[in-house]
């Protein structure tokens, strides 16, 4: 039997611990990439959305059936400091809806929240088809440690080993992110809850990817056209009507507390789920996150055009050169994705990765500019506007300091970017007409 030193178990079990991490800063990485000032704490959340419109089983025949909605959410908070250097979510499924994983992180399970004189505005995270409420877990421990608190959101139907039919997803999303901004302000106001006092929810930011991005769009004030509505492979009997522009179901929707929307990959522009005055409803700022070969989103026809076509609010467009669909929101691929799955025909692998661009990197600079995004319409903090007021192409930008490493005229490159590392990237923007 082989014995090892208490030196070397220690690095066997670190290595074990750090097998699948969340929560990577490159040393290239871009400033605001890098956690804040404050711990990280967190808990899991069980949520029912009453007498929700049964989508799957109207699909079934059924008319108008209405059921209880479960959903779960992981929220991410600011925590006293602790000694605790890393934490672990088990039992995490793959994209196979199969393998279960643990990931690592820095967040502490169960910590209590740091208690402010005023409150921490809130941020909404939101999946794609399929996904998790881990799937973007890297920018809920990123921004919590910023000051933020950040709720996750499990969409029943549309989770890796729940994945149900797609007409479910295209009516619930945006209900269910609403439905928890509710909530959350709930929490905040109820007694003894661990979010009592600890949550803005007057301010508050939306994150979503692929048909999180979808459901985002629609929360931010984006009706969605007849065409749509009509699709035979779309929801059942018109129940996407409730989305639809003009409609006082969708006004409805609409909501003051929402002030910001980060869309990374937004799906159903390139499938016409939205025109011109559909588009016209969204009046709150937007970040479209892309990357210029997505074939599942689409690029041209696709974000880019949703954000050409946003004209009535001021918005952003930060491309990946040559990335595809996952452009900055996935995690990591955790290290058991990298195995062949004969359930879906494919390594998960790809599901998290992109085959150009390194994973962490990516997470890097969505981790930098949703901070800059969020800090400026959440926290009012005009000066981290400067990180967005950026030349379009990064290539573009000219990397020159003086003797006191202080910027010279020629300087111009991307703010924040150490020297040679804003590389394949452009940030464009549009105001409000």
């Amino acid at each position: 039997m082989i014995k090892l030193s208490t030196a070397v178990a220690g690095v066997v079990a670190s290595s074990a611990l750090l097998a699948n991490p969340i929560d990577q800063v490159r040393p290239d990485a871009p400033e605001l990439a890098k956690f804040g000032k404050y711990s990280i704490g967190v808990q899991t959340v069980s949520l029912s959305h009453t007498n929700q419109l049964d989508v799957l089983a109207m699909a079934k025949g059924g008319k108008s059936p209405r059921y209880d909605r479960p959903l779960t959410l992981e929220i991410w908070y600011p925590a006293p400091s602790s000694s605790l250097e890393r934490t672990e979510y088990k039992d995490v499924y793959l994209r196979d809806g199969e393998t279960k994983v643990t990931l690592t992180g820095r967040a502490q399970r169960n910590a209590q929240p740091i208690k402010t004189i005023s409150p921490f505005p809130l941020i909404i995270l939101s999946h794609g088809y399929p996904g998790n409420r881990f799937l973007m877990s890297h920018l809920g421990e990123n921004l919590a440690s910023k000051g933020y608190v950040v709720a996750s959101i499990d969409h029943t139907d549309s989770t890796y080993e729940n994945k149900e039919a797609f007409a479910s997803t295209l009516v619930n999303r945006s209900f269910d992110q609403m439905f928890v901004l509710n909530e959350m302000e709930r929490f905040s106001k109820q007694p003894g809850h661990f979010l009592q006092g600890v949550v803005n929810a007057d301010q508050t930011g939306l994150i979503g990817y692929s048909m999180g991005g979808y459901g985002a769009v629609i929360s931010a004030g984006a009706g969605v056209t007849q065409k749509s509505i009509d699709y035979s492979w779309g929801a059942p009997n018109g129940a996407l009507n409730v989305h639809k522009a003009g409609s006082q179901t969708h006004s409805d929707l609409i909501d003051s507390r929402l002030k910001a929307v980060v869309a990374f990959a937004p799906w159903g522009k390139n499938h016409d789920f939205w025109d011109k005055k559909g588009l016209e409803g969204l009046k709150i700022p937007m970040l479209y996150i892309a990357g210029s070969d997505d074939d599942v989103s689409g690029y041209e026809n696709g974000v880019k055009s949703l954000y050409e076509g946003s004209v009535n609010t001021d918005r952003y467009l930060l491309t990946y050169q040559f990335a595809n669909h996952n452009a900055g929101a996935p995690i990591p691929p955790p290290k058991e994705s990298w195995k062949y799955s004969e359930a879906i025909g494919f390594a998960p692998f790809e599901h998290y990765a992109d085959p150009v661009w390194d994973s962490v990197r990516m997470n890097n600079i969505a981790q930098h500019f949703a901070t800059a995004f969020m800090d400026t319409y959440l926290k009012n903090q005009k000066e981290k506007m400067a990180y967005l007021d950026v030349t379009t192409d990064s290539a573009e930008g000219v990397y020159s300091l003086d003797e006191q490493k202080k910027p010279t005229e020629e300087h111009s490159y991307w703010l924040g970017f150490p020297d040679r590392s804003a590389k394949g990237l452009s940030l464009e923007f549009k105001r409000r007409r």
